[in-house]
Parts: structure tokens; sequence; C-alpha cells
């Protein structure tokens, strides 16, 4: 053997090591799988559409996503109070249940990495943490222009400070 690599690692030559960050600033310990619906997010900060479901996301219009659990990427954070999917507008609204005692989050649909319907189960690429420090749910404003700018604009920004830590998701 030409390397200095120890037998049977030729395969794990070029997987990332549990200190060596992937492309997108994630760490992986080694033979680790990826928790399935947390696919990374786009390199670039044009990618992200915060009120459109990614396209790989499993979104369908056939199913009602209502009443589904959703799961941050540290946990769940709680139960799909109302979803929409008119394009460019896309969003879930999550009772947050006994996690932040009668809190709603409106979350933009471009947070979702997959949808289990077999589950009944949506994931977000957020931490419970950036779910809990969104802007506080407004029912009256919620549909109005400026409001969803807020929580766009926060959305948008906590991907600019995954950046800022080391990672590509700008």
């Amino acid at each position: 053997m030409d390397t200095l690599d120890p037998p049977g690692d030729e395969n794990r030559r070029n997987q990332p090591r549990e200190s060596e960050p992937d492309e997108y600033g994630t760490t992986t310990a080694p033979g680790a799988t990826p928790v399935a619906g947390m696919s990374p997010l786009p390199s670039t900060q044009q990618d992200f559409n915060a009120w459109n479901y990614r396209p790989d996301a499993g979104w369908s219009a056939e199913f009602d996503i209502v009443g589904y659990h959703v799961a941050a990427t540290d946990g769940s954070i709680g139960k799909i109070d109302e979803a929409s999917h008119a394009s460019d507008e896309s969003y879930v609204v999550v009772d947050t249940g006994p996690w932040i005692f009668g809190k709603k989050v409106m979350i933009p649909a471009g947070t979702v990495t997959h949808i289990d319907h077999t589950d009944r189960k949506v994931y977000v690429d957020r931490t419970k943490d950036q779910v809990k420090s969104s802007p506080d749910f407004d029912a009256d404003m919620y549909a109005e222009p400026t409001y969803r700018d807020k929580i766009g604009g926060y959305y948008h920004d906590t991907y600019h400070e995954r950046s800022s830590l080391g990672g590509n998701h700008t």
C-alpha cells in the first residue's frame, strides 16, 4: 500500500473527519449518517427563498400538513396550526404547545428541508433557540407585507449568522 492510511480506511479517505467541517460547515462523526430531512442550505444568500418550499422538501398540494409535528435540528418544536402554499407566500404557523407555553411562531416555508408524510412530520433547518428567538407571531398582521418582511429578514439573517460562525450558509 502506498499511503499511510491504516488498512481498511480506503473508502473513508475522502469523508470528512469529526473535526473537519464539510463544504456546508457541518461536522459529522466518521461513519455517521446525516439526519433525514436535514439537507444543507444552498451556498449563497440569493438561493434562500424564504417564502417558497424547497423543490426537494417533499411538499405537494395533495397533502394538508396542518397537524404535522415540526422538528428543529435539535428537537421537536410543536405542531402546525396553519399552513399556506401560495406562491412566494408559503409559511407554516407552529403552535409550540408546552415548549413555549401559549406561543405560536410563523416559519417561512423556505426553512423546511423535508416533509415526511408517513410520520406526519416537518423538518426545518433551524435550532429550537432560533425559532424561540424569532419575532412574535401577530395574528392580526401576519398577512401584511411589512410583517412578512420582518419575519423573512429574521430568517434570512440567521443564515448570515451561520456564515460568520464558520459555515457557508450565507
